[in-house]
């Protein structure tokens, strides 16, 4: 199997939806997936951070990023990502990539797609000389524990590998760890509305 990463154009949009399509069923909310002007927005403001994965020459997966200046603050998906656009959030001095979309298709799942997306990204972060890739990463499985865990528990088990989260556990096989919990990430009742910021720092940046 031979896993392409490139940067994704307007002339990809029909594959991009039909990726997003399979890999994000219902109930997750059908107006987060993406538009056309929402893929031009990514291709002209940031083309850098917009990846398409495709295998022996077939879309299997998409990724797509902005540069921000981290600071911390509570925030959510629409606000990150200025609804989808990014135009209005993205901050070419930034320090921070900031991966607002990763999707895989099912029949790719478990080939490593994804986790060559996320190589991808952080090739990027080196090459762009910034500090850190940071995500807010969807805990699908916390449905099934949320009168039982609060969130902070649940991710400190799924941290522990005493639980198994399908997106979290993932992120953190990637190398990146869980910085805060974002509450009204997204519309996800999955996730019961929350996320986690989890963040990958550039090992040959130095701080300070």
């Amino acid at each position: 199997m031979n896993i392409q990463i490139r940067p994704y154009t307007l002339a990809d949009f029909p594959q991009l939806l039909e990726i997003q399509k399979e890999a994000f069923p219902p109930p997750f909310p059908e107006d987060l997936l993406w538009n056309r002007d929402q893929i031009s927005a990514h291709v002209h403001t940031f083309p850098e951070g917009a990846l398409l994965a495709e295998v022996d020459g077939v879309a299997a997966g998409s990724a797509t990023a902005l540069i921000v200046h981290h600071t911390g603050k509570p925030h959510t998906w629409a606000e990150v990502s200025d609804n989808g656009y990014i135009k209005g959030s993205h901050a070419q001095d930034g320090d921070s990539l900031y991966g607002i979309d990763v999707c895989v298709r099912p029949q790719f799942r478990g080939q490593g797609i994804a986790q060559a997306l996320y190589q991808a990204r952080k090739e990027l972060v080196v090459r762009l000389g910034l500090t850190r890739l940071i995500a807010g990463c969807r805990i699908p499985g916390y449905h099934r524990y949320q009168h039982a865990l609060s969130v902070d528990t649940y991710v400190r088990k799924v941290k522990q590998n005493e639980i198994r989260d399908s997106v979290l556990s993932f992120m953190l096989s990637q190398g990146l760890e869980p910085l805060q919990i974002l509450e009204h990430y997204l519309d996800d009742e999955e996730s019961c509305h929350f996320a986690v910021l989890v963040e990958w720092k550039n090992p040959y940046k130095k701080e300070g």
